[in-house]
Formats: structure tokens, sequence, C-alpha cells
């Protein structure tokens, strides 16, 4: 069969969008019909493409799929959680792609339950995922949801732990998770708008009555908002949150009382966020109330929580960013953030002890983990940093004593830690500010700057990447490709105020600090423009797409995974899901001061007759998040106005979402192809430079 060489030729039917006495002219937007065969045609044809021009590197895909796949212990299972009686774990048996959820009762090496087996259960679906599972009160029942297509609307399934039997009661069109209230027969759960995907109901269903007679609860009428349901640690309350990206309020219902109603907390007020901890007879709650950038800890009664009537608890501090707070018996944990790096506060409720955890390595990532259990001394927590894998330690708050309950294994016999440097480094934006950088390479590797670096970003929605361990990512590291992760602004590395800066009218600061780290790994002979790659997903792929247009020259080559790229014909899209919500972190674009400002970084309005990278763009067909024909328009304009012969590579997922393959090994083969596309792009540069 003669390979396909040419890219497919997509014919164009343009459709002029107006706003703001402003005309743009869109030539692929017929790419959004998912129902259309000449699209999903289209999208053959260009994995066909794909396949096409990687064929010779095949043997490198699988090279580095079975590299990975090695490394990783197929019979692995968690660490167990006790809650309400029960150890709780999960586990993959070798061979099998989907966990086990099981379960001991009172002792950890009692009989095994198997609650659910989703190897079972997936069975005949080309796509999988099993989320929320939740177990009644009493400990007979459980509630999960199961998505079959990527999308992340789930159907609500109820099973019967005693006998195996599961219920004919199924609710679609959820979120996944459910909440049980106290009567071991009520739950209340979230419904998606199914055009919008936004999550805008709370219903609640009893148990044995018909799914049709279930009852809305609360509705939440404001499009920039999605809303959810949980109970607190302390099981005393059900709670309803309704959150944006800047504002947040909740509604709390006592759990023994699911035929009662459910009662504000405090009303939302603009630009004010909270989340709630109860405690005994009080509430606990995280807020940025009264200008507290960073969040402070505020306190109140059962009996009177409106705002007025909070409290101080834990003051605000200008240099660290309080992230969450653990309420346990005897103390309470507070997860901080300062100068980029995790601290994790142990305090006594009376006062007498107070101290941090230690934590020795230059950058790190520390978490509290799982910890369901309210009366006990010992606090879960996990560690890692980019040559540390991931241990969780159990830590007894009182005598501060901390047992590595499970280390992460490294199988395959080659990974020794001493092997690998990791560092943070300080980048200078063109406006002054510090920008860091977390650094991992192999200890051979050459800093001369001819060395590959893979440099990654995502920037948004306050959301940090913090320097983790991977083991997949050391089929990079041994073949002297440096990591660079770049905290730039958008996420909250550095604080609330992080975030502050890469968002609306200061997005551009995002892709200018990604820009200016690559100047500066450039300068630092980390590496050079011939062997600089970037990559970045969703969010982080609007970043790709911003950074390819901005300067292209300092890419060799570029991987941009899900991307956002067309942001201002989804923003001015409200059936387009999620498109609401996102107001408070694009800006709203009926705004013209807010369409202007998008229009002028938004990666599928700025393609322009230039030279891009080599480039390999993937998504998904179902994706939710950002939806596939955002990248298709974005790769078939690029491929109508570059300037050069460099590789531009569409590969679609036609199974899956946003997150990829569902399967534990399988979503293996889609990392080997990103990094097949890195790998073979550095070995022709070297080929091309050693004939030079």
């Amino acid at each position: 069969m003669q390979q396909q060489l040419l890219p497919p030729k997509l014919k164009k039917q343009p459709k002029l969008l107006k706003a703001h006495e402003d005309t743009r002219v869109d030539p692929y937007y017929w790419l959004n019909d998912r129902e259309d065969p000449e699209v999903i045609a289209y999208l053959e044809q260009e994995n066909d493409y794909y396949e096409s021009l990687t064929a010779h590197t095949n043997d490198l895909k699988e090279e580095l799929f079975q590299e990975m796949k090695s490394r990783i212990k197929e019979d692995d299972s968690s660490v167990p959680y006790k809650y309400n009686g029960y150890w709780y774990a999960t586990r993959f048996e070798v061979g099998k792609e989907y966990p086990i959820f099981t379960r001991r009762y009172q002792m950890e090496d009692a009989p095994e339950e198997i609650m659910v087996d989703c190897n079972l259960m997936a069975q005949g679906y080309d796509y999988f995922n099993l989320g929320g599972l939740s177990v009644s009160p009493n400990n007979k029942l459980a509630v999960f949801g199961i998505d079959t297509v990527s999308r992340r609307q789930y159907t609500l399934h109820f099973k019967d732990l005693e006998t195996g039997e599961l219920f004919s009661d199924k609710i679609e069109n959820t979120t996944g998770s459910a909440v049980w209230a106290n009567d071991n027969k009520t739950i209340y759960y979230t419904k998606k708008d199914p055009v919008t995907l936004r999550s805008n109901n709370i219903y609640k269903h009893v148990l044995g009555t018909p799914t049709e007679e279930d009852k809305l609860v609360f509705h939440e009428a404001d499009e920039t908002f999605t809303t959810f349901v949980y109970k607190t640690k302390s099981r005393k309350f059900i709670v309803i949150g309704s959150s944006s990206t800047l504002t947040s309020e909740y509604q709390i219902l006592n759990a023994d009382n699911p035929s009662g109603d459910f009662q504000i907390f405090s009303k939302r007020v603009r630009g004010v966020e909270y989340t709630l901890a109860h405690y005994q007879n009080d509430f606990y709650i995280l807020t940025n109330k009264d200008d507290a950038t960073n969040f402070k800890v505020m306190k109140t009664s059962e009996t009177q929580t409106e705002s007025k009537y909070w409290q101080e608890f834990i003051p605000h501090r200008d240099e660290v960013l309080i992230e969450d707070i653990e309420m346990f018996k005897d103390y309470y944990v507070l997860s901080e953030r300062k100068n980029g790096l995790n601290l994790i506060k142990i305090v006594r409720w009376d006062g007498s002890d107070s101290y941090y955890l230690p934590f020795k390595d230059e950058t790190y990532t520390a978490y509290v983990g799982t910890n369901p259990d309210f009366d006990t001394e010992i606090v879960r927590y996990g560690y890692n940093s980019m040559t540390t894998p991931s241990s969780v330690i159990d830590f007894n708050m009182r005598t501060k004593e901390g047992v590595i309950k499970k280390e992460q294994e490294v199988l395959g016999g080659t990974f020794n830690k001493e092997n690998y440097v990791s560092q943070r480094i300080w980048a200078t934006a063109r406006d002054g500010v510090k920008v860091p950088i977390s650094l991992v390479y192999h200890k051979d590797t050459e800093l001369d700057g001819n060395s590959p670096l893979l440099q990654y970003a995502y920037g948004a929605y306050g959301y940090t990447i913090d320097p983790y361990f991977s083991t997949v990512r050391l089929s990079l590291l041994d073949r002297g490709f440096i990591y660079a992760i770049s905290h730039v602004r958008g996420g909250e590395y550095l604080g609330r105020k992080w975030y502050e800066e890469g968002r609306l009218l200061n997005k551009k600061n995002t892709f200018t600090d990604f820009v200016d780290c690559s100047k500066y790994l450039i300068e630092q002979k980390f590496t050079s423009p011939a062997h600089l790659y970037a990559m970045g997903g969703s969010a982080g792929g609007l970043l790709m797409g911003a950074v390819v247009n901005m300067a292209p020259e300092l890419y060799n080559g570029v991987i941009a995974a899900v991307p956002f790229v067309d942001v201002l014909t989804t923003m001015l899209d409200e059936s387009i899901p999620l498109t609401t919500g996102e107001y408070d972190e694009w800006g709203n674009p009926n705004d013209k001061e807010y369409y202007e400002y998008i229009k002028s970084y938004s990666p599928y309005d700025n393609v322009a007759p230039k030279e891009y990278p080599n480039m390999l763009v993937t998504t998904g067909l179902h994706d939710s998040q950002v939806q596939y024909f955002e990248p298709a328009k974005w790769v078939a304009k690029i491929r109508e106005q570059k300037k050069d012969n460099n590789l531009l590579l569409f590969n679609i997922n036609m199974d899956a979402g946003h997150g990829g393959a569902s399967g534990r090994f399988e979503s293996l083969r889609e990392v080997a192809k990103e990094y097949a596309f890195l790998i073979d792009l550095e070995q022709n540069k070297s080929i091309i430079e050693k004939k030079g």
C-alpha cells in the first residue's frame, strides 16, 4: 500500500462571525458537527496521514510503551484507609487495565470483599471509567457512576454489597458522584445540562422509587456557576455548593433529616470565595473575604452561619497561601504554600503544640492524602520530588513519628535516584518578575546548550503543576532530555496574586512568561532553539498555540494536547459546553474590551503566514472540555498559511475524550506517541547537525 504523504485537503465553507462591528471569517466552522459523515471522514484522513508520516517510528513507539509499562507494577494496590469500620483499597491485577475496588472489615488482614471489579464491567466498551464510589452509612449499599463515552456524563448505579445485586435504579447524565443521607436510602446527586454539560441541578432520589419521581432540590440559575453536593467529614451535614471561578456559596442540611430543606450558609458575594469544614459545633471557613488574597480561616457556630458572624481564626499572610484545612479530633492540619513550596502544618486544638513537617529537597511536592477517619492521631500525607518516587506516609501527630506505608516501586532494575539531578532556577520575565522553573535531568546529560529539553506548563485557573516524580518521564531523561516545568503566571505556584496576574486582561503574562523561560533556558546553556521542545494540554494547549504564534523560532517541536485554541468563537457561543462558567477566567467577549483582548491572543485568530515549528496536535472526538473541532480548525488553518516544510501532525482518539484512553496501560500508548515524536525530531536534528 502506498504511503499517504500529502495532508488531507479540507473544503472551505466560509462563515461570517460578527460582534462589536468586527467581522471574522471562519472557513472551517462547519467542522463542529460531530454527526456529519464528512467531518468523521476528515478526522480519519488526518489519522491516516499521521500514521503514514510516523510509520517509521512504530518500533520506537512500541519500545517506549513496553519500557514505560515495564517500570510499573502490574499487581499493584493502594494503601488501605479506614472509614466507618472498614479498610478500603484499590488494586490491579496482572494483564488487566482497570481497578478493583475492595474493602476488609475492621482489620487490614481480614478477608477481602470485592465491591466492584471494573475489568468485568468494562467488557465490550472501548472506553470505561468508574467514578464517585460511595458507601452507605450502614456499609450495606454502594452508589457509583459509569462513563462509557468519555464525555464525563455518568450514569449512577446502585449495588447491594451484601448480596452483590445491582439495583434496577439508574440515573443518567450526572457528574458521577452521589451523597448518602444518614437514613441509608436517600441520595443527593448532580445532573448536567444535556447541551452545555453545566452541572446545574441537585436532585434527591430514594432507593426503590422511580427515578422520574426524583425531587429537584436546587437549580443553579446563574449560567456562570456550577453546583455540586458533598458530605462534611463530621458526617453531620450534607452540603450543596455553587461556585464560579471567583465566587462561591453553600447550603447545608442535617444528614439525619433528608426530608428537610437546605439552608443558605452565607449568600454569594461577587469575588468572595469560601469553603467549609465542620468540627464539633462550629464551622471553619477558608475564605478570601476582606481582601484576604492568600486566604484566611474564619470560624462560626452552626446556628449563625452568615458571614457577618464569622470570626477570624487564622489570619491572612501576604507570603503564605492557605490551600486547605483538615480536621481531626485533637488536631487540625493546614496545607500551605510559601515561595512555591508545599508546607504541612499540624496544630493541636488546645494550642499546646504546633509545627511543620520537615521537607529537605530543593523542589518537591507534598500533600495531605486521604484522611476520612476523624478520631485518629494519624495524618496520611504524600511526598515526592522530580527525582524521588512517590511515598505514602502515616505520621503520628502526637509522637511525631512517620511510617512509610508505601513507596512507589520503579521496576526494571535500572532506576537509581542518584542518577538524576533536580533543581529550581528563576528566569526574569520581560516585566522584571522572577518566574520559577523546576528542572530534572540525568547526571550524565551535558549542560552545554546541545541537549534536548522539553518545557512544560499549564498556567490557568490557579491550578499549580507541582514538581512531581514520573516513571514515564524516565524514558526521556535516560535518552538525554532535560525536563522543565515552567511555573508561569496563571497558576498559583507563588500564591493567589500569581494567578490574578495571569487571567482576564493579564492573560498574556502566561504566554510571555513561557517564552521568557525558554529564552532563559537557552541563555543558561541548558538547550538551544534547535533542541528545545514545548508541551501543554487543554488550557496549556492554548499556551502552546499562543507561543507558536509569538515565538515559533525558539522551538524545534511543540506538542499541543487537546488544545483550547479557538478562544474567541467558543467564548461567544453559550451553547458550547462549559462556556459560561469560563467568563471569570478569560473574560466575557460580549464586552468589547474583552473581545478585543481575547482576539489579540486567540491562537486560531492569530495564525499568520510564517514558519512554524514541527507540531503534534492531539484531541479526542468526545472531548467535553475542549471540543475536537477547535484543534481540527486550527491545524487546517496553520496548514494553509505556514511557510515551512516542518511536520504538522493531527492525531484524534476516536473513542475518547479530554483525558484520553481509559485503560491503565492503554493510556501509555498515547504518551509513547508523544515521546516518539520528540525523540524522532531530536534524532533527525542530530543527524543533520553531524552532516553539517
